[in-house]
């Protein structure tokens, strides 16, 4: 992997450390005082700097909190996921930083250190700067780091010296991976080597990232241990049905055998404590809890399929409308942006996700789950799941069919539709991407597929009524015959006069 450091490669800057040291101290300085700085922070770094000040982190004195005690850690390990690749992970990697002078550390989700192993002495120069078990290393905790920036971004890392926003972490270097939940896909925590600037090697960001892939294949193997474990000793429930239908599921809610096998959903949402939840086509189904999971049955006899709900969304225009079950929705603009959203995800969000896609990093959860709130006293509690946030409704919706018509070439379909964009108002970040992405899918469809019917479609409609590239073909390819190709050759001239 080829690392950028303040716009410099890594490989070349790790044969003078020094210099790298005080380069990046002065980026980091002129960053902070908001002067121009000798090279740019690595983009990452920047938007990580900006999280942690926001947070708020003390460059110059701060400290990561103490989580645990020494008497707790154990028993937290203990009960944790990752318990189960620890032994896997010092094979692989406690050897290489005990030849490096690095530590290698496993954390939770929320970038508590669990496990801390390698050299004698570099233990003891990471024990003063709070590089032990039970030390919280998230960003909002202690700023910039491997460990905290590679959960922040979900992502592999490289943090060296000065990069590190707290100033006592400058003589570090540390690379870190997250690990994910192969059931969920939910963060689990970060596997990082931490060591002196000093013995830098950019390969080791590769590394850290190999053993991050080969613990989830790990767990991935274990998790089907326990389905298979789960099957083996409950399939008698799911045959004592008699071809009612059934399924087992494991404690998070996934499917792992079922009765018929095609209606049932990959993964059913079980509140704690539910006896019964709504399916997703539209039938009641009733919940026997299991030592390891859940048997999930629906009765045949005197049970009616329960309607889903229906909503329409017309958000690809002037003003957007939401009609469900044949009336229309007093909507303002955020409980557009949320429907827009839910709907966008059909399998669901967190607060958290839901949080970021309508506010972005600034998002705070608990705002997103009281508009959640609000809008099911305005739908109904059945529309909205209020457990994992998801529409509970046949969605049809316009800016869904314009995917849809693309993905199956339906070109023309596809600009019939999109007649405007999506939710023009709108700057929450998850509805300003989707706009962008869906325009300049629909542009390039229409550029690209030899249609001028499609074309000159999407040349009329808001989108594409501006598009020089646009006019220019039409212009040229439309016959001088044909009544629009002079309409085209005027509206052409008109952008190049505006736009000379």
């Amino acid at each position: 992997m080829d690392v950028e450091i303040a716009g410099i490669a890594a490989a070349r800057l790790s044969a003078d450390p020094v210099a790298q040291f005080h380069l990046l101290q002065q980026v980091r300085e002129a960053v902070l005082s908001g002067e121009k700085p000798p090279a740019p922070p690595r983009q990452m770094i920047s938007e990580s700097w900006r999280r942690s000040l926001a947070a708020p982190v003390n460059p110059d004195h701060d400290r990561p909190p103490i989580v645990y005690g020494s008497a707790e850690v154990a028993d937290v390990r203990a009960a944790h996921p990752l318990h189960a690749v620890v032994a896997m992970l010092r094979e692989l990697l406690v050897g290489i930083a005990d030849e490096s002078r690095h530590v290698m550390i496993v954390t939770d989700a929320d970038g508590t250190i669990l496990w801390r192993e390698g050299a004698a002495d570099v233990c003891l120069r990471a024990d003063p700067v709070g590089l032990f078990e039970g030390a919280r290393w998230a960003e909002a905790a202690i700023g910039t780091n491997a460990m905290g920036t590679a959960l922040a971004v979900d992502g592999p890392v490289q943090i060296y010296s000065a990069e590190h926003l707290v100033r006592a972490y400058h003589p570090w270097t540390c690379a870190a991976a997250p690990v994910h939940d192969p059931d969920t896909g939910a963060l689990l925590g970060a596997i990082d080597v931490s060591g002196p600037l000093h013995t830098l090697h950019p390969a080791v960001v590769c590394l850290v990232n190999a053993a991050a892939q080969l613990a989830e294949d790990r767990l991935h193997d274990l998790m089907e241990i326990r389905d298979e474990r789960l099957r083996a000793a409950n399939m008698r429930h799911l045959a004592g049905l008699r071809g009612e239908p059934g399924a087992l599921l494991t404690r998070t809610g996934r499917v792992v055998a079922a009765q018929p096998d095609g209606r049932w959903p990959g993964r059913i949402s079980v509140p704690p404590g539910a006896d019964r939840v709504l399916l997703d086509d539209g039938f009641e189904a009733l919940v026997e809890p299991l030592p390891e999971g859940y048997l999930v049955r629906v009765p045949v006899t005197g049970r009616a399929a329960k309607r889903r709900p229906k909503l329409s969304l017309s958000f690809l225009g002037d003003r957007p409308v939401a009609v469900l079950d044949g009336r229309e929705l007093p909507l303002t603009l955020r409980r557009a942006e949320l429907l827009a959203v839910l709907a966008l995800h059909p399998t669901g969000l967190t607060a958290e996700q839901l949080a970021l896609h309508l506010y972005g990093d600034a998002g705070n959860p608990t705002t997103a789950r009281s508009e959640i709130h609000r809008l099911r006293a305005q739908v109904g509690e059945s529309v909205i799941d209020p457990g994992h946030y998801r529409l509970r409704a046949d969605v049809e919706a316009d800016f869904l069919a314009v995917r849809a018509a693309l993905r199956s070439g339906d070109v023309r379909a596809a600009v019939a539709t999109c007649r405007g964009p999506l939710l023009a108002q709108s700057e929450a970040p998850a509805i300003r991407a989707e706009r962008y992405q869906l325009v300049a899918a629909l542009r390039t469809a229409a550029l690209d597929h030899h249609d001028l019917e499609a074309l000159w479609a999407f040349g009329q409609s808001e989108p594409g009524c501006d598009d020089l590239e646009v006019f220019e073909r039409l212009a040229g390819e439309l016959h001088p015959g044909d009544p629009r190709q002079a309409v085209a050759a005027a509206r052409l001239a008109w952008l190049l006069a505006e736009d000379g």
